[in-house]
């Protein structure tokens, strides 16, 4: 029995009538009668018990139409998978980030998803450091990394996602609380805060590299496991943090200041932008249309959700 077999019968038993069920089928009528002689001499029973002037369906025929209408039905689904998944309609998409600053986009981006491509399941891992994302990247553990890097390995793409910038979270008691700016020439002796100093993060280098030049290294009053809990010894007024413009734009906490850092200070560095990374060339269509619709994201609309 084969997919044409099947057509062929439910066309006969649809129409009852061999001469309408061949013009549906776009086929002269003898091929079609040959048909379904082949497929009850394979199913060794009578389909259809036909004369010249009537044809009617037997027991037998009767219960073939349901399961055959299954099949047809099931191969339907299975040509739609396949053409959808070429067509980036469906599909698993990993995609790996750092930071609570990734937050809103990682937000932002699933939604889109949702609304563009129903048929896409986003698999979101949140890791503590934007270098452990990157790697999952590298490894093909991810599709997709966000997070912010001075150097990626070759064969990744890269691009902004979301602009970004430098400022320092001061306890409102601070003498630099009412600043407009930050100059960390200002800094020397100040306690800070920090978050451990994973190989690769950005944020380590950009406090040592502002202090160096500046000529003091920083006095780590604590370290703090991630940004929320050193949020919370800035307000404690434990010390300062050096974080970014993104972060500062989610917290509400009324005993912590956001100061930009200096422009001319941080405008010696390398960028803190948050960045998109992925394989080269793009790992399939569903990849390709989520990486669509991520570049596409207006950055005024991820900052209304921060």
């Amino acid at each position: 029995m084969d997919v044409a077999q099947l057509r062929a019968f439910l066309a006969v038993a649809e129409e009852l009538h061999f001469r309408r069920a061949a013009e549906r089928l776009h086929v002269a009528q003898p091929p079609l009668t040959r048909t379904i002689k082949l497929l009850e001499r394979e199913l060794g029973t009578t389909l259809f018990d036909r004369n010249t002037r009537s044809v009617a369906l037997t027991a037998s025929g009767q219960a073939l139409v349901e399961p055959a209408r299954e099949v047809i039905e099931a191969l339907r689904r299975a040509v739609e998978a396949a053409r959808s998944a070429d067509r980036g309609e469906v599909g698993l998409v990993r995609i790996s980030f750092a930071g609570v600053s990734t937050h809103p986009l990682v937000a932002s981006l699933a939604r889109q998803v949702r609304a563009e491509r129903p048929g896409i399941e986003l698999e979101l891992s949140s890791q503590n450091f934007a270098q452990p994302a990157l790697q999952k990247l590298a490894t093909r553990e991810s599709d997709i990394a966000l997070g912010r890097w001075d150097n990626v390995p070759d064969g990744l793409d890269t691009r902004v996602v979301m602009a970004d910038a430098l400022v320092l979270a001061v306890p409102a008691t601070h003498s630099l609380a009412e600043a407009d700016e930050a100059h960390f020439a200002q800094l020397p002796g100040e306690p800070f805060v920090s978050l451990p100093a994973y190989e690769g993060s950005v944020l380590d280098d950009r406090l040592r590299r502002l202090a160096q030049a500046q000529g003091f290294v920083p006095h780590l009053a604590q370290v703090a496991p991630d940004t929320q809990t050193a949020l919370a010894l800035v307000s404690a007024e434990v010390g300062c943090l050096l974080t970014m413009a993104s972060v500062a734009a989610s917290q509400s906490d009324p005993h912590v200041r956001f100061i930009p850092v200096a422009t001319g200070e941080a405008g010696e560095l390398p960028d803190v932008h948050l960045r998109a990374a992925w394989r080269r060339p793009v790992h399939g269509p569903a990849v390709a249309a989520v990486l669509d619709i991520l570049l596409g994201l207006d950055e005024v609309a991820l900052a209304e959700t921060r």
